[in-house]
């Protein structure tokens, strides 16, 4: 597998698709171990017609996750859905935009305010599989869902202003997972794109990760080595260091603030802190200093 570059291409078995895939097999873990925490109902069937046929006996519990899927990775999944679900469920506006849906299946399982508008924005191919397995399951959105086909790394504002967005009103916007997986410069791109579709009293989630100290990449290489070289082992072939992008980055927190945003956060470690979870081992304790972080925007930007 080559290193990520701009212009490739993927699908949800394969390449950097896959980590959709493989989110919501830790969603499915999670769902089924603790769904007092977590309801994800549509993760495993949605992971079963992707058709791998490791993650499907995961996401299953036919296979149990072992070294697989680490412990971390499934309470993180636990603490990142509570989050955005919570985000959502409090945002209450009129439209709702999903950068990099994926698998995500929030426009069927959250109870939106009559006439919410969500957005979903991914890859052709990603939401056509997506609509055509949930509609197989007899699932019915729980508002008003529009495709927006297009890549993040392209016009995908055209795309969404023709599927009915309208920047007049305001709007609840996440990018979850996802910007850790776009060049330096497209997050920075993504993020002042968001800002100038945005009307005063929109909401923001994401993630802000700290940028690498010094050793850092190379410690979390070596655990996604190690961990792709088992998925190799049970004929699952990913490179899972070769999905994102490393080096130094505008860190989204800080971004976001100078262009007008007021944002809230909580580390990993807090919310796992504070939902009684197991700490992070010495192998994560970087990924514990991710801040997940929501917030408003009280004006227009930039101001008139």
């Amino acid at each position: 597998m080559t290193s990520r570059q701009d212009g490739d291409t993927w699908d949800l078995a394969s390449g950097v698709g896959a980590t959709a895939t493989m989110a919501a097999v830790a969603r499915a873990i999670a769902t089924r171990a603790d769904p007092a925490r977590i309801d994800d109902r549509f993760a495993e069937p949605l992971v079963r017609a992707v058709g791998v046929d490791l993650l499907t006996r995961l996401a299953s519990g036919e296979e149990p996750p072992g070294e697989l899927v680490e412990r971390a990775w499934i309470d993180v999944a636990k603490v990142r859905t509570r989050f955005y679900d919570a985000f959502f469920r409090e945002a209450a506006l009129p439209q709702a935009v999903i950068l990099g849906a994926g698998l995500d299946s929030r426009a069927y399982r959250l109870p939106w305010p009559a006439g919410t508008v969500v957005y979903e924005i991914d890859r052709p191919e990603v939401l056509e599989f997506k609509t055509r397995v949930l509609a197989e399951l007899g699932a019915e959105p729980a508002a008003d869902r529009r495709g927006v086909p297009a890549d993040l790394r392209e016009d995908w504002p055209a795309a969404l202003s023709a599927a009915g967005f309208d920047p007049r009103l305001p709007t609840a916007w996440s990018a979850e997972g996802l910007l850790g997986y776009l060049p330096p410069q497209a997050q920075d791109r993504l993020l002042d794109t968001v800002t100038g579709l945005s009307a005063a009293g929109s909401r923001l989630a994401t993630e802000n990760r700290p940028n690498p100290r010094p050793g850092d990449e190379e410690r979390v290489k070596a655990g996604l080595d190690r961990i792709s070289g088992r998925l190799r082992e049970q004929s699952f072939d990913t490179d899972m260091a070769k999905l994102r992008y490393f080096g130094e980055r505008d860190e989204a927190e800080t971004f976001l603030a100078t262009r007008g945003w007021v944002l809230t956060g909580n580390t990993v470690r807090e919310l796992l802190a504070a939902h009684g979870l197991t700490p992070l081992g010495d192998d994560d304790l970087r990924t514990g200093d991710v801040r997940y972080i929501s917030g408003v925007l009280p004006r227009e930007w930039p101001p008139a």
